[in-house]
């Protein structure tokens, strides 16, 4: 949320499910999960992960997937969507696009102005994204301004 003194975090967590579970209901856990938060806050906006494939197909096929609950949940509630590579997202946080996990994790605390407590490393990278969204919407208005 975009307050006066900068960006203001509402609420973050991270949905888990057992790596035990069938996929299938990994992603029912992940759907239930972001209904929940979507009803509760009301956003109008869902910042996503680009996906890229990585040597691993078989963790990039399950990442689609669950991109695909998450763009289906944006698209029923009428979410306009925006997607950022992981470069982009280190780019908007530190102004480096090879900066190092750590890096990115100290921006989003200072920016955020909390302490890392027991967040998640998915966690804060989730929070990243959604940063991300405000900083390249103000430096593309800029952009067309000049």
């Amino acid at each position: 949320e975009k307050s006066h003194g900068g960006e203001k975090l509402l609420y973050s967590t991270c949905l888990v499910s057992s790596r035990s579970d069938a996929h299938e209901k990994r992603l029912l856990v992940l759907a239930k999960g972001l209904k929940k938060i979507i009803k509760k806050f009301k956003p109008d906006t869902m910042a996503i992960e680009k996906l890229f494939f990585t040597a691993n197909q078989k963790t990039a096929l399950k990442v689609a997937e669950a991109r695909g609950v998450a763009l289906l949940l944006a698209a029923e509630n009428d979410l306009k969507v925006f997607e950022f590579t992981p470069l982009e997202v280190k780019m908007a946080m530190t102004g480096y696009g090879r900066a190092e996990k750590d890096q990115v994790r100290k921006m989003v605390l200072a920016m955020l102005k909390i302490s890392g407590g027991k967040k998640l490393d998915d966690e804060i990278d989730a929070i990243a994204i959604a940063l991300t969204c405000p900083l390249r919407l103000i430096e593309a208005s800029l952009t067309k301004e000049s």
